[in-house]
């Protein structure tokens, strides 16, 4: 009975033990310095807070309240050594950048956390105010490259939910090397001409996911480099900006792959590009396979649907040459709406590389209330909108064509108006929404 007893008191204590590791310790700025005036520089009292809160042995909250808190120069927050198996930034103001470019336009990332493990960041505005850096850019003058509002370097487990980001000096936020990360909520705004301002970069990452996040920018409102793998992107809005881009790939000889991409239920207002491929004109062991655009709304885009292997702006460092990136196993299916030019679904592949399996299904683009234009080169898969390379395609197209499947085509260029269907299984027949009035030349 006595030994029944004194299981009691050894439970308590358990208890106790585990609710005290738990229980969450909570440090304000404002306790370290921090002013809420905007004019006064934190970043001191920034990096007070997080050493404290990363030498916690329980999961800590970093808490900024509502106000402008002055962050003056580039500050690193730094995971190596932490105890903490937890830490929440709770952002409820502002932190803003000095409006003097030069202060972190040197810098490669004006907020970075370097490897970090279980750190969310919630709520609150990094205003990066990079409209400075912009006119100097666009007057001439020689101008720092600006930096990255927020970077995320080696780091896994994080969270990015309900954050705001306003005017970056370049990227907006930007994920290299890192696992597992969720971004969710997030808003991104920049004007449709500043310059490099993608909204979300994802480099060397694996295991990414970005949901219910609206973003406007200057350049790609997210943009998939190299080394990317198992990327899931769900209910975006973009516009302005230049789309969803997989790329720029290729610039190196020896380069990481991209592969298992989904894109779902995105909506794209005014942008220049919907859901894009873009690799360099250079020799390259790059590669992108296993995308799967889905549901994707089109308003006004002048190039829904883009495949550019040969990507070579201002013919700089990559004339004459050809694309090494490998392309194949992508998927659009239900991509509707309105394009702002003629030509709506662009596959521009390159004979050396050709694009392969390439696959359309319920695809439905209309230009000025019309039927719209696809162009294609040297792309192949079932129901993609191209010829064979014995033949050339002139006139344009309305109503239904069915033909047997599988149709495997290694196009030279086509035009046809219309939207895309495919069957499924060797055998069966597809439906092709568009029947090209055409004139065919044998070569």
């Amino acid at each position: 009975m006595v030994a029944k007893l004194n299981i009691v008191p050894v439970l308590i204590i358990f208890l106790l033990f585990q609710y005290s590791y738990s229980a969450k310790v909570t440090y304000n700025v404002l306790s370290f310095g921090a002013k809420a005036n905007g004019r006064l520089d934190s970043r001191s009292a920034f990096l007070k807070a997080w050493g404290l809160a990363c030498n916690s042995t329980n999961p800590a909250i970093i808490y900024v309240p509502i106000g402008r808190y002055l962050i003056g120069s580039a500050i690193t927050f730094s995971g190596q050594t932490c105890k903490s198996k937890a830490i929440t930034m709770k952002i409820d103001g502002t932190l803003v950048a000095p409006s003097t470019y030069n202060a972190v336009g040197n810098a490669q990332v004006w907020i970075k956390f370097y490897r970090t493990n279980h750190v969310t960041i919630s709520g609150g505005t990094l205003d990066a105010q990079g409209s400075s850096l912009w006119a100097c850019k666009s007057s001439g003058k020689t101008c720092p490259k600006g930096a990255t509002t927020l970077g995320i370097y080696h780091s896994q487990n994080i969270v990015i939910s309900n954050l705001r980001s306003l005017n970056s000096q370049m990227f907006h936020i930007l994920l290299y090397a890192c696992t597992n990360a969720k971004l969710q909520g997030v808003s991104i705004s920049a004007p449709g001409l500043s310059p490099n301002t993608d909204g979300i970069h994802l480099s060397s990452s694996t295991g990414v996911t970005i949901l219910n996040s609206k973003i406007s920018t200057g350049d790609d409102c997210i943009s998939i480099g190299p080394g990317n793998s198992n990327i899931w992107i769900e209910k975006v809005v973009c516009g302005p900006g230049h789309g969803i881009s997989i790329g720029s790939l290729g610039w190196d000889v020896i380069e990481a792959g991209v592969q298992n991409v989904t894109v779902k239920t995105a909506t794209f207002i005014g942008s220049d590009n919907g859901l894009r491929i873009k690799t360099w004109a250079r020799r390259s062991n790059g590669f992108v396979k296993d995308v799967v655009f889905q549901h994707a709304s089109m308003v006004n885009v002048k190039n829904p649907i883009l495949i550019d292997a040969n990507y070579c702006p201002n013919n700089e460092n990559c004339p004459n040459q050809v694309s090494g990136v490998k392309i194949s196993n992508v998927l659009y299916e239900d991509v509707h709406g309105t394009s702002a030019t003629r030509v709506a679904v662009k596959f521009d592949c390159r004979k050396g590389k050709p694009c392969t399996n390439i696959r359309l299904k319920d695809v439905n683009l209309k230009y000025a209330g019309q039927p719209a234009v696809s162009s294609c080169s040297f792309a192949a898969g079932p129901a993609t909108p191209c010829l064979s390379e014995t033949q050339k395609l002139t006139g344009y197209v309305h109503g239904t064509v069915s033909s047997p499947e599988p149709t495997i085509v290694d196009a030279s260029r086509s035009t046809n108006h219309g939207a895309y269907s495919n069957g499924h299984g060797k055998g069966r027949r597809r439906t092709i929404n568009f029947v090209v009035r055409m004139e065919i030349m044998h070569l």
